[in-house]
């Protein structure tokens, strides 16, 4: 089968991360990495046979046609992608923003990829987002929400330089996706970092404030939320709900664990995980579009 060609800007973690879930896809092939500087993560991609390059974006797009790159995953910052972003767009390579930038709509695979898959640039919200917006949109379908707050705790040792110059920016994506995506009137996002030994699997409690107490509710809610753990888990395994819906009056609760695949991070970086298997799954689904034209 025909791949389609992928690049991946950003050589930290996540980046490498990425380059690894790349491999093991049947739809996407890895083609370049793309760096400022030599790192380890350049020199990775080098000794797995990937094209690396240290002059950033602008040899990326000098070389896309020969190495046959038609989607970018960018794993920099805010302040970079803001940078990248049109370039990307002339150039005609689609867009996977992992950083708070939001210069494209939200992008939650398990509720609106159908609809927004002809933007040429996508973000895919936080990791926090990833792993609650699907709750609160479960949720918010069958009774309506006037309020999501959600609170993600994750290990300090998996929040990098980038996740800890973006917290401000992380707390502010996640909320308005809440609102945007999820359906809530209202929403909001704490993040905690914690520094325990052994460093804790990614753990998230979401409080949704309902419209509709009518009787029954409860079990749609259960039904609601128990369909999209399915849908998310067949791109994120790890993915598991630890604490079923509680309804106490207007107010559902509902907790949620994230334990990583493993490929290059360690698996208590599930928040790392979660979004880089969603920024596939959604590469994924647009290379299957391109294969078919």
């Amino acid at each position: 089968m025909n791949k389609i060609g992928v690049a991946v800007i950003g050589p930290g973690n996540i980046g490498t991360d990425l380059m690894l879930k790349v491999f093991r896809s049947t739809r996407l092939e890895m083609r370049m990495m793309v760096g400022v500087v030599e790192s380890a993560g350049i020199e990775r991609a080098r000794q797995r046979g990937v094209p690396a390059t240290t002059r950033g974006i602008d040899d990326l797009l000098a070389r896309k046609d020969e190495l046959g790159v038609q989607i970018v995953f960018d794993a920099t910052g805010a302040a970079p992608h803001l940078i990248h972003a049109p370039l990307l767009r002339q150039a005609g390579l689609y867009a996977i923003d992992l950083t708070p930038a939001a210069v494209g709509p939200y992008l939650v695979p398990s509720v609106n990829l159908e609809r927004i898959e002809n933007e040429m640039n996508i973000n895919m919200v936080t990791c926090g987002g990833q792993a609650t917006v699907p709750i609160v949109y479960a949720i918010s379908r069958v009774a309506g929400a006037k309020y999501a707050e959600i609170v993600s705790a994750i290990s300090s040792k998996s929040a990098g330089p980038g996740t800890r110059g973006n917290i401000d920016e992380f707390t502010e994506t996640t909320a308005k996706a809440l609102e945007q995506v999820g359906g809530a009137d209202r929403g909001k996002a704490i993040i905690i970092l914690n520094p325990a030994e052994p460093p804790i699997m990614m753990s998230n409690t979401v409080y949704v404030q309902i419209k509709d107490r009518s009787p029954g509710i409860s079990e749609r809610i259960t039904r609601s939320v128990h369909e999209m753990v399915g849908v998310i888990q067949q791109y994120v395994p790890g993915y598991q709900l630890r604490v079923p819906p509680l309804l106490d009056g207007d107010k559902v609760t509902v907790c949620i664990q994230v334990q990583g695949a493993g490929d290059f991070l360690p698996v208590y970086s599930g928040n790392l995980d979660i979004i880089n298997s969603a920024a596939i799954a959604a590469a994924e689904h647009i290379a299957e579009k391109l294969m078919q034209q």
